[in-house]
């Protein structure tokens, strides 16, 4: 949050600093990499590059969670990727209502599909002991499953000009990994190389280069310890640890500097509520809150799934309007929509922050004041003794 707000001033501070920022984002560092990309800049090694070990760690917490975690059976999976999926549903119908078919802006149909996962948390975190246990984990599993979505989505659909032969390369590199997998290796760096070879060679396939980690995370070997802390001859549970804190101290607060940066020079009303910022704000605020929250209400009541313990409905509305903050994901699907289309990058942008906003503001104040649940100390002090027993602690 501090990140993209130091963008947001830094983009718009006159007397040279907003010169300056473009200048670094921009700035022409090589090499060249593949042709149609060219020269290597600062916002392309953040994006196609270090982006690569957020979308890694994501792969790395989808086949824990499938595995070893809390969608390790279709019972607990279905009412999460119920959930997830009118989510992206939703919001994607809303926002190419609101751009009217325009054929220019039709590709932009993803942005508000995806949930920032973290930020989500954190607004959560913030309120202590008044969000349930069960709401969090029930947050949790949607945006996992959010991300598988936009992870697909990001593969079909922002893909152009595949170079053939460099994605069989890629196919190769992968069965390698699936092999060593299947084999007993267990050695981190060997897997590692591996992935910067499975980088470079999608990267000239013309698939999003960041496809590479969520590919590799796959293939990372992993020791199941269901109901007990994480394994410490585990690779995947060890690189995952190590992921986490250079993914949320460095690779995600340099994406958010890099790409949240708004120029507001020469943006008028006309631009802030024209169809492309208006669609994605209304498909991240109302989207996600219509699409969730009626899909759980739906699923609980022909018996699909359980609501979460100890939460009122109220809260669960709350949680659905949270799953609005798209920002990281958005703001990346947002580059890959409209790459050749500088205003409508802008635009773009505008919608997220202010639909990312609202979803925040208005879902934590709902949260703050919504009457708790008759039962709420005595499921928190329940659940908080399972979650103990099982070992979800560790992975916390």
């Amino acid at each position: 949050m501090v990140a993209a707000a130091l963008a947001m001033l830094a983009a718009n501070i006159p007397g040279g600093v907003a010169e300056l920022y473009q200048h670094f984002i921009h700035a022409d560092i090589g090499p060249v990499l593949t042709p149609k990309l060219g020269s290597m800049t600062v916002h392309l090694w953040i994006n196609d590059g270090l982006m690569a070990l957020f979308f890694l760690l994501v792969g790395l917490e989808i086949k824990r969670e499938f595995l070893d975690g809390r969608l390790s059976n279709w019972t607990a999976r279905r009412l999460p990727m119920i959930a997830a999926a009118a989510g992206m549903m939703v919001p994607a119908a809303i926002y190419l209502l609101a751009v009217n078919g325009d054929p220019a802006l039709f590709n932009g149909w993803a942005i508000p599909a995806a949930t920032d996962i973290a930020f989500a948390i954190g607004v959560l975190a913030l309120l202590g002991k008044r969000a349930p246990t069960s709401l969090k984990l029930f947050l949790m599993t949607v945006a996992i499953v959010d991300d598988m979505g936009a992870v697909a989505v990001i593969a079909i659909a922002y893909t152009q000009g595949i170079d053939t032969m460099a994605l069989l390369a890629a196919g190769l590199i992968l069965a390698l990994m699936f092999g060593l997998n299947k084999a007993g290796v267990k050695s981190l760096p060997v897997f590692l190389i591996c992935f910067a070879a499975l980088w470079y060679a999608v990267l000239l396939s013309g698939v999003h280069a960041t496809i590479a980690g969520v590919l590799a995370a796959f293939t990372i070997p992993i020791r199941a310890t269901p109901g007990a802390p994480d394994a410490d001859d585990s690779p995947l549970h060890r690189l995952e640890h190590a992921l986490h804190p250079l993914s949320a101290y460095f690779v995600v607060p340099l994406f958010g500097f890099a790409n949240a940066g708004v120029s507001m020079a020469g943006i008028g009303l006309e631009h802030v509520f024209a169809p492309l910022p208006i669609g994605i704000a209304g498909g991240l605020f109302l989207g996600k809150q219509v699409g969730i929250f009626l899909s759980v209400m739906l699923a609980v009541r022909i018996g699909l799934g359980t609501k979460p313990r100890g939460a009122t409905w109220l809260q669960i509305y709350a949680v659905s309007l949270l799953c609005g903050i798209g920002f990281t994901m958005s703001l990346f699907i947002g580059g890959l929509a409209f790459p050749n289309d500088p205003l409508f990058v802008e635009e773009a942008k505008i919608g997220i922050l202010m639909g990312s906003i609202l979803s925040a503001i208005v879902g934590f104040v709902i949260l703050r004041f919504a009457p708790l649940h008759p039962q709420h100390n005595v499921e928190e002090r329940q659940q908080a003794r399972e979650i103990d027993a099982d070992g979800d602690v560790a992975h916390c």
